[in-house]
């Protein structure tokens, strides 16, 4: 039975071993394999102890060893390049050019998406390597690190500062080890992941006609151990209560969409507080912007409200959307009912995200590779649910995984977000072996 844990942004202390459980014996990998049959078991571990045992993956192992001030110094660049949602133009164009340097031609797709493809053997299977691009930080944040001794601080700078430069890493020693795979490998630098950017730079690339994709790692945030494997679901509204306005005591008795607005917050408040408590996977909701209204003396012709709702369950999801839609209309009722003049008032409730829920089983060749990964490196894998990029594969049935970058972080989407370098590189190392195992080593010994 393997326990999943809500996902946290921060990772506590690492449970490191030495480097030598680099060299894992092919028995110790098959008692570390889960929940299989043995002779798969098997299979894996054998697959993943021949990675291991590779020269140009030892190489590999090595060159991430010369790495760790360049992924800083990268780190810093693409931090100090704001990219606010819905305008990560300036940073695709910087991380397109830092894989042309690495040695990797790319392109800009229509959604926005930085894309370069590390071919394969010509079998046609893909196996995407994606880190996304934007920060939840709105335009004319101050987006400057400040730096003392291994700690890194700036809005962004681990969220997803750090993904993408295990990204370039990942490119970086693939192409100097002289690596031979199998299958194709996709890297993206996607938009779209943070806010009301709802996914949409991965949504792009599964759409009708868009890229094969046969498996997909998410890089997101920090940590060594984090591996999510199952995604949380989300509906997003923005709730406009509309009606007549006018002047605060001329109009007086019109009906106030400001009141009812409120009144639909404290229904929704109440009947969905009570409805997370009760037994289930966990549901959240939150308001999290309220505006409207033009000056202290007027009733407001319009007020709104965002609203973000979310669980791994989809039935649970869907009930806490019912509840929402039932408080704004009997607030809506209620303070129509109130006024004295005027015409009504109407909610038009606009949907503004939507992420859909989804698992990788755990039996799937994707995790038992990653799992073994971060054994072959000392690391005891952490399952956890999390909303991520991946969450647009799982809910289509591609096996898919999000990962932490390295590192250990804190005050994610907060202006005193900061990043410690904390033996970075051993998910550097995590990230390089799942990618190889699982888009296949041409020659292994």
């Amino acid at each position: 039975m393997v326990t999943l844990r809500h996902s946290e942004r921060s990772e506590g202390p690492l449970r490191l071993r030495s480097f030598t459980a680099f060299r894992t014996t092919v028995g110790i990998l098959v008692a570390l394999a889960l929940a299989l049959p043995q002779a798969r078991a098997d299979d894996y571990a054998a697959e993943m102890a021949n990675v291991v045992a590779a020269p140009p993956v030892r190489e590999a192992m090595r060159l991430i060893d010369t790495l760790d001030q360049q992924t800083i110094d990268w780190m810093i660049e693409l931090t100090e390049l704001p990219a606010p949602p819905f305008k990560e133009a300036d940073r695709a164009k910087f991380f397109s050019y830092l894989l042309e340097e690495t040695g990797f031609d790319n392109e800009i797709d229509q959604a926005g998406n930085v894309l370069a493809r590390i071919p394969g053997d010509g079998n046609g299977r893909t196996l995407a390597i994606v880190a996304h691009l934007d920060t939840v930080f709105p335009e004319g944040t101050d987006v400057k690190v400040r730096h003392h001794d291994s700690e890194y601080c700036a809005p962004g700078i681990s969220d997803n500062g750090r993904g993408l430069v295990a990204m370039l890493a990942l490119a970086r020693v693939i192409k100097e080890a002289s690596i031979g795979l199998r299958n194709d490998i996709l890297l993206v630098a996607s938009v779209g992941e943070e806010g009301i950017g709802d996914l949409r730079g991965v949504r792009y690339l599964f759409r009708d006609g868009g890229p094969r994709i046969d498996e997909f790692i998410a890089i997101d945030g920090a940590g060594s151990s984090r591996v999510t494997v199952r995604s949380v679901g989300s509906i997003r509204y923005k709730l406009h209560i509309k009606g007549p306005g006018g002047h605060s005591f001329g109009a007086f008795g019109t009906a106030n969409p400001a009141h009812a607005l409120a009144r639909a917050i404290y229904y929704f408040d109440q009947d969905a507080a009570e409805f997370v408590v009760t037994p289930g996977e966990k549901a959240t909701y939150n308001v999290g912007r309220i505006g409207g209204g033009t000056s202290v003396n007027s009733i407001p012709f319009e007020n709104w409200a965002e609203v973000d709702m979310r669980s791994a369950d989809p039935q649970r999801l869907a009930r806490l959307d019912e509840i929402l839609k039932a408080s704004v209309d009997r607030a809506i009722v209620e303070q129509n009912a109130r006024r004295t003049e005027g015409a009504p008032l109407v909610s038009e409730p606009e949907r503004i995200g939507f992420r859909p829920a989804g698992m990788t089983p755990m039996d799937t060749a994707l995790v038992q590779r990653v799992t073994l990964a971060m054994k072959a490196n000392g690391i005891d894998p952490d399952f956890r649910d999390g909303s991520t990029d991946a969450n647009i594969p799982m809910s289509q049935g591609v096996p898919a995984v999000t990962v932490g970058g390295g590192g250990q972080s804190s005050g994610a989407h907060s202006l005193r977000e900061c990043w410690v370098d904390d033996n970075s590189r051993v998910a550097l190392k995590n990230i390089v072996l799942m990618t190889i195992a699982s888009a296949g080593l041409v020659s292994a010994p």
